[in-house]
């Protein structure tokens, strides 16, 4: 059997870091994540996942994250059920973490933690402007250089 989850959007709320009666990390969040299409005319839709981290993930995330910062989270699905203060039955669908990641660069998190290495921050050169000097013609030799 498999169950595997992926995602990475932005947190909507700052992540609030809580311990069990076992003195055990538990950390729930929400993560927006756009979804992949867009109808035509209309605004891109969002799903809101909700996501537990334990231990050391729940106290990483309650760390370095915050309300908007870029996350990606990999882990598995799990449902369970629960009743309310009002006796009504629910039912609650959410990701366990096994591994949570930055996603963003540095203004994205705040943190002073960067998740990317400072060339990667910096813009692409643009080529856009180019002309002939600023290129050079590659051989086309039989031979390939690997």
């Amino acid at each position: 059997m498999l169950n595997c989850a992926a995602i990475m959007g932005r947190l909507t709320a700052d992540p609030e870091l809580k311990k069990t009666s076992q003195d055990i990390s538990v950390c729930s969040f929400t993560v927006a994540v756009d979804r992949n299409f867009v109808k035509q005319g209309e605004e891109r839709q969002a799903d809101f996942i909700d996501v537990t981290a334990w231990r050391q993930q729940a106290e990483f995330v309650s760390r370095f994250f915050h309300k908007g910062s870029m996350i990606a989270v990999n882990g598995s699905i799990q449902t369970r059920n629960w009743e309310d203060k009002n006796g009504n039955k629910r039912k609650s669908t959410e990701i366990i973490a096994d591994n949570i990641s930055f996603c963003g660069g540095k203004n994205d998190t705040n943190t002073g933690a960067s998740a990317a290495p400072a060339a990667f921050n910096e813009p692409a050169p643009s080529y856009s402007t180019a002309d002939e000097g600023d290129f050079q013609e590659i051989p086309d030799e039989d031979d390939l250089p690997f």
